[in-house]
């Protein structure tokens, strides 16, 4: 996830922006989390975790999919490798945001605290969060 979930819970999602996710996902279940930045839903698509980011007005900025560690970019997997020999991949996705730019996400534990990894499209290291 993008950021650090404030709260969980459905009663604080603005409509609109239940009903934008309504009309992209009709009757999936969904997990709600509060966001500084808006509001994240939470779901599985084809038995995959999900998440979608929008902004309080309903308009998505990003959506996220889990996938295999396998299917990240050949870079970033070299760049954990070397940069962080002894730690284990905990989770990866692929991000798209809104103007179809992609990243990667890599969560691995440092110093006890889950950090993800962000990579763009051709597996280059560009933060950690």
């Amino acid at each position: 996830a993008i950021g650090c979930a404030q709260s969980k819970g459905n009663k604080e999602v603005p409509k609109v922006v239940k009903e934008a996710f309504q009309k992209e996902y009709p009757d999936t279940k969904v997990d709600w989390d509060k966001e500084a930045d808006g509001f994240e839903a939470e779901f599985k698509v084809n038995g995959k975790e999900a998440s979608v980011d929008y902004d309080k007005a309903g308009h998505k900025f990003a959506t996220e999919i889990e996938i295999k560690e396998s299917e990240l970019p050949a870079k970033a997997l070299t760049y954990i490798s070397t940069t962080y020999p002894y730690k284990k991949i905990k989770e990866t996705a692929k991000i798209t945001d809104d103007k179809k730019v992609i990243t990667y996400e890599a969560e691995i534990k440092i110093d006890g605290k889950d950090c993800d990894l962000i990579f763009d499209a051709s597996g280059k290291f560009l933060r950690k969060e």
